[in-house]
């Protein structure tokens, strides 16, 4: 990569981002972190940022938000969201408000560096048989409303009608990983 590359980080966990961003140091990045999507809009201007990496959920917020702010900002900025929740509503959001690429976590600097790169979509990727479950049909419904509740686990719980407790483990059985 260039080494003038600059890379805007929205991620709400201090570790990981600290990990990411030693990451894209060391191959010339120059990164700016951020926790919060109110805080892209004081610093898009002085960063100049050319790409950006999203988490999906912030805290207080989604990272949705953050690609809309940032495709607005600049249409050609190549934006990769990162998520632990990985669904296909989010994902088609995400592409839709303008980002290049959706990745499940755990993904490190290779991968999203990797997403930057890849300026097309692949026609020539497989089509596997997916075997349609319930517990698939189900867990791709709780995501689909968590999305709709921007993450509200509470509100979520109330529109599929079940107790908060029974969706929250739900939730951390199935964790993307």
């Amino acid at each position: 990569m260039q080494p003038d590359k600059r890379l805007l980080l929205v991620e709400d966990d201090a570790a990981f981002a600290r990990a990411l961003q030693r990451s894209f140091e060391r191959r010339g990045y120059t990164v700016t972190h951020c926790r919060r999507c109110e805080e892209i809009d004081a610093l898009i201007d002085a960063a100049a940022p050319d790409c950006a990496v999203v988490d999906l959920k912030l805290a207080g917020s989604s990272g949705l938000d953050c690609v809309r702010r940032l495709h607005a900002h600049d249409p050609k900025m190549r934006i990769v969201v990162l998520t632990g929740f990985a669904s296909i509503a989010t994902a088609v959001e995400a592409i839709k408000l303008g980002a290049c690429h959706y990745l499940a976590k755990p993904s490190n600097a290779d991968d999203i560096e990797a997403a930057f790169g890849r300026a097309e979509g692949d026609p020539d990727v497989a089509i596997g048989v997916r075997p349609t479950s319930i517990k698939t049909l189900e867990w791709e419904r709780i995501h689909e409303v968590l999305a709709e509740t921007d993450f509200n686990v509470s509100e979520t719980a109330r529109r599929l009608g079940m107790h908060r407790r029974t969706l929250a483990r739900k939730l951390a059985k199935r964790r993307v990983t």
